[in-house]
């Protein structure tokens, strides 16, 4: 067994926890009452089926959560596969999100990458060894962008968050809603398809701006999703990607899969620090270097996976 702070995600955690001890952002109530099914009432039923399946009655809403994440990574469609591991923070009491990606490519140097969004701001940060800049990207594509990318988290991680930001849910039908998130003057809106138990099967939007040679796009983006996972009585996808539908057709540029008991929930800023929180002595299990495996039906147009049960 490794730790969740084995030598090579350490310092990826860490510059983390930096992140959120920079920016400090509040931490949540101290307690909540659990949602009940009249939280649910009025909202479209698509939704409502989506918030029961995941198991958001009952229970406290949630505020925040830090996740680990495994998978692969590619710059071109023509370009080769690379591993990678991520770290992610997202709280909503002041809408955050911090996000470090370290991309493994065979014979080069380390590339990572950090995306955030914090006081209404995005930006996307890549370096080479983690010190050569290789792309900085601000402004209000940016800010979008992020923006609507931590809707997209909330939906398929923290659903319950959901219930505490300035959302509007809208119907499409019964296996489609739309959701509008507004932040700091910013209004990103995006449509979540869900399967007949309610379990998400993809998340896509036209508020996200892709980066061109001549400039950001934008462009659909879309995370399908394939099969649920329980763990530690919450739902989590097993797998899932993220697309850009460019003019040319659909590039998939990564595919992710949450490591399972790796997920925290309600975390103040403060506990990520390592020394608030002796995390190095729990005993959980990354993924190390197996691939997900590469289905030709993966990197076409995404399609509802309804015989994908957890």
């Amino acid at each position: 067994m490794t730790s969740a702070l084995a030598p090579r995600h350490g310092r990826l955690y860490r510059r983390m926890a930096a992140d959120a001890a920079a920016l400090r952002p509040p931490p949540g109530p101290a307690s909540l009452a659990p949602v009940t099914g009249d939280d649910l009432a009025g909202l479209p039923p698509a939704a409502q089926r989506y918030l029961r399946f995941m198991e958001v009655p009952g229970r406290p809403p949630d505020w925040s959560f830090v996740a680990h994440f495994s998978g692969r990574f590619r710059l071109q469609p023509q370009l080769p596969w690379m591993r990678c591991a991520a770290w992610q923070y997202s709280t909503a009491p002041a809408i955050t999100r911090l996000y470090h990606m370290r991309v493994y490519a065979a014979g080069l140097l380390p590339m990572t990458g950090r995306d955030t969004y914090s006081a209404g701001h995005g930006r996307m940060c890549g370096k080479l060894a983690g010190l050569v800049p290789v792309a900085d990207g601000t402004g209000p594509e940016y800010d979008v962008s992020e923006l609507v990318t931590y809707l997209n988290d909330a939906v398929l991680l923290a659903p319950s968050m959901l219930l505490s930001l300035p959302v509007t849910w809208t119907s499409v039908n019964d296996s489609s809603f739309d959701l509008t998130l507004t932040d700091a003057g910013h209004h990103v809106t995006a449509r979540v398809l869900v399967d007949e138990r309610g379990a998400p099967v993809e998340f896509r939007t036209d508020d996200r701006w892709c980066a061109q040679p001549d400039g950001p796009v934008r462009t659909r983006w879309s995370t399908p999703v394939q099969g649920w996972m329980k763990i530690n009585r919450r739902w989590l996808p097993r797998w899932g990607a993220a697309i850009w539908h460019l003019p040319g057709g659909p590039f998939c540029y990564a595919e992710f899969r949450p490591t399972p008991g790796a997920a925290r929930y309600n975390v103040a800023p403060a506990e990520l620090s390592p020394r608030q929180r002796n995390i190095q002595r729990r005993n959980i299990q990354l993924p190390g270097d197996d691939l997900i495996p590469e289905p030709a039906a993966r990197h076409g147009e995404p399609a509802a996976v309804s015989g994908s049960r957890p």
